[in-house]
């Protein structure tokens, strides 16, 4: 299956947030639309620390995925993170959450990305599945720790 990815731009906000509310209030995430909008606005304007890419057509989108870029001297240079990736409940199970994470690594490797994590929850096993087909693996010893400021 061939699944296209569009690059969002400001004009997309009101659909993005549309797909961002749906997948927070499935994974039970708490935030206002404001505070999501918030987050989002830089991504679409061109910060240069991620990008969001809507899934499907454009005016029509079935899905998106967030991306971050940080630095890492062990990978070897810039690497990316996926913070987000959500596929509308109803096109679920045809691929095209696997095609997203084949494809959009190919292109961040095109643009000098090194390496491109994920979480997930230890308790998920359909996602953990779906992780491995598209290529990524558990770094073994490593535990991924966050702290909230």
């Amino acid at each position: 299956m061939s699944t296209a990815l569009h690059l969002a731009k400001p004009e997309d906000l009101d659909r993005l947030l549309s797909l961002v509310a749906a997948f927070h209030a499935e994974q039970g995430l708490e935030g206002s639309d404001e505070a999501r909008a918030g987050a989002l606005a830089p991504l679409l304007e061109g910060i240069p620390h991620g990008a969001v890419y809507l899934i499907g057509p454009v005016r029509a989108p079935i899905g998106y995925i967030v991306v971050t870029f940080g630095w890492s001297v062990e990978l070897g240079g810039l690497d990316a993170f996926i913070d987000e990736i959500y596929v509308r409940p109803a096109v679920r199970g045809r691929g095209i959450a696997t095609d997203v994470l084949i494809a959009l690594p190919r292109a961040l490797a095109g643009a000098g990305v090194q390496a491109i994590h994920l979480e997930v929850e230890r308790s998920n096993e359909v996602a953990q599945r779906l992780y491995a087909r598209a290529g990524f693996q558990g770094r073994g010893k490593y535990l991924l720790m966050s702290k909230r400021l």
